[in-house]
């Protein structure tokens, strides 16, 4: 799910910090806002990036079928300071020798998947949610152009299943991707969202 060539442990990295750095925009009362994710407030989507964030970590080391560490946290009371902490342990466990090479069992998918690919998976979330936050807040997304064009080749890539598609699921189906559109644009409408319909501020 990849591109050949890529070094996706660090184009991860890159996402991973953007959306940390867009999510220190947020205030109490930002929390509770609407998202791109639809039916899901800044709140929710931060729940679920927090545990996609440990259960990767989990899946980096060998636990991965281990579904307590996909579970949202019951404490949500600070969420910037709670995401921050399982950013941390992810981009801990991905940074270890070797964990390109591994197997990671990712239960939600219902199979295991080479390191390389599923970090893949991991990367073309955290492209898409940096965005998502950056679009709720009103802040400008700062991704550089490779990771933007990696982003796109492995958006064309997630399956367009209608079962695994829209309410619930971190993507909803997509949407026709006009040529002219730039890569995020491109990505972002490949995996269901609609950047006409959410301003940005620089």
């Amino acid at each position: 799910m990849t591109a050949t060539g890529t070094d996706i442990v660090e184009l991860d990295r890159i996402a991973v910090y953007e959306a940390l750095r867009v999510l220190e925009w947020a205030r109490d009362e930002d929390w509770e806002r609407d998202t791109p994710c639809a039916g899901w407030t800044l709140r929710r989507l931060v729940a679920h990036m927090t545990a996609q964030h440990h259960g990767f970590a989990a899946a980096a080391r060998g636990a991965g079928q281990d579904r307590a560490y996909w579970r949202e946290p019951d404490d949500l009371s600070e969420p910037a300071r709670t995401h921050r902490a399982a950013a941390t342990a992810v981009l801990a466990a991905f940074a270890e020798p070797g964990v390109s090479e591994r197997e990671f069992t990712l239960p939600e998918l219902g199979a295991s998947f080479p390191g390389r690919t599923a970090i893949g998976f991991h990367f073309i979330d955290y492209v898409v949610h940096a965005w998502d936050a950056a679009a709720t807040l009103g802040v400008r997304l700062d991704l550089p152009d490779d990771v933007l064009d990696v982003a796109l080749v492995v958006a064309r890539l997630v399956p367009t299943d209608p079962a695994g598609r829209g309410p619930g699921f971190a993507f909803a189906p997509p949407l026709d991707v006009p040529p002219a559109a730039d890569p995020l644009d491109k990505t972002l409408r490949l995996l269901g969202r609609s950047p006409e319909q959410w301003s940005t501020r620089s």
